[in-house]
């Protein structure tokens, strides 16, 4: 068996030291990044932990409004949220991701409308209500309203939106199509936008009712 030279034995010695120092630096550069990440994913769950303080979540909703012992309304969903004022962007709101539905119901308890949507959302300060994806309001008398978006104004009392809706009268004797709407609560008076359609006269007036 041959050795090496004295200068080859130096040079594998200088080797095996610069290799073993690379391996220690790489070791705590692991441990190093390791050590982030972790802190990283703490961090992560607090915050998270911190989101999920601030929205209330509540399964199978079933709510009824009242007004001086008469019911006047009922709201049901598979799911509610409701997030306070520690979440940004999203205070006091009630956020129906699931869908919802309303109910209305008149004095003597007879229903009036119902409407629901795919997803729905309350802006509680600004006393807005937004139903959106697949909205259906259908009235007492058959009447049909279809929209992709509905907003409900409760401090001016109406309906309204900024896209394309449908209103079929009862018993197929109108329908209707606008680029967006405005009307009271109750589709007397309904404004509607580069409005098209048809209507058959009814009886004794020209225009037949909707929602009556």
């Amino acid at each position: 068996m041959t050795f090496g030279s004295k200068e080859e034995v130096m040079i594998n010695k200088l080797i095996t030291k610069n290799l073993a120092s690379l391996l220690a630096y790489s070791i705590i550069g692991i441990l190093l990044f390791t050590a982030c990440e972790n802190e990283m994913k703490d961090i992560n769950a607090i915050e998270n932990i911190q989101q999920e303080e601030a929205v209330d979540i509540y399964k199978d909703v079933k709510i009824i409004y009242s007004d001086s012992a008469i019911v006047k309304a009922q709201l049901t969903g598979p799911e509610l949220k409701i997030y306070h004022d520690t979440t940004a962007g999203r205070n006091n709101n009630y956020e129906f991701e699931k869908g919802l539905q309303i109910i209305f119901y008149d004095a003597d308890g007879k229903e009036t409308q119902r409407i629901r949507s795919d997803y729905g959302l309350q802006r509680a300060k600004e006393g807005i209500t937004e139903f959106r994806k697949n909205v259906v309001i259908n009235m007492a008398d058959g009447s049909v309203i279809k929209s992709e978006e509905i907003f409900y104004d409760e401090n001016q009392k109406i309906y309204y939106n900024t896209v394309p809706i449908t209103m079929d009268f009862k018993d197929a004797r109108g329908s209707l199509q606008a680029t967006s709407f405005k009307s009271d609560t109750d589709f007397r008076n309904i404004q509607g936008e580069n409005m098209t359609g048809f209507i058959i006269p009814s009886g004794e007036s020209q225009i037949p009712s909707f929602g009556q």
